[in-house]
């Protein structure tokens, strides 16, 4: 089933609707858990009530956004690659990938697209080897322990920045 997307809170079948700016909100391994998982280090919130906060201020902001998750670090490479020409931003957790994938930084960097790095938890106040981000170095920018609310900033600051960058090259 292809992923949903929101339009001012109607849900429509990804490739539907393209007259709003699209968005693509990639979470990465083991965020499928969020609710079960660690409260006291990731929150109770769970995955689908963040993705619901984030289709509602979607609408709210005239953007469209597409969410996936995956705990395969190849399909988050393909949905990055496959961004190209088709979004106009990334906001992405990739989670325990942060630390480890080459990969992943990589393909961020070649599709050239605004990207916002995302954690639940503030990763510069856990284990040694959570503190060092792969995806930072080519991010716009990185929100780091507000929890569920890192995303809502994530698609605000993104949005912002969308604005900003297209009404300079209308000037």
């Amino acid at each position: 089933m292809p992923p949903l997307v929101w339009r001012f809170g109607h849900r429509y079948v990804e490739g539907l609707v393209r007259d709003m700016p699209r968005i693509l909100v990639l979470h990465g391994p083991n965020l499928n858990l969020l609710g079960n998982r660690e409260a006291s280090i990731y929150g109770t919130e769970t995955l689908e009530r963040i993705n619901a906060s984030l289709m509602k201020l979607g609408g709210e902001l005239g953007v469209q956004l597409v969410i996936r998750q995956s705990n395969f670090e190849g399909e988050l490479v393909n949905w990055i690659q496959d961004a190209r020409g088709d979004y106009r931003g990334i906001i992405i957790n990739p989670a325990a990938y942060t630390h480890t994938s080459i990969a992943i930084r990589d393909a961020l960097a070649a599709v050239d697209l605004p990207t916002i790095e995302v954690h639940l938890s503030n990763i510069y106040r856990r284990e040694d080897f959570r503190q060092h981000s792969y995806v930072s170095g080519v991010a716009l920018a990185q929100i780091s322990g507000f929890g569920a609310t890192g995303y809502l900033l994530a698609l605000r600051g993104l949005c912002e920045h969308i604005l900003k960058t297209s009404s300079k090259g209308s000037e």
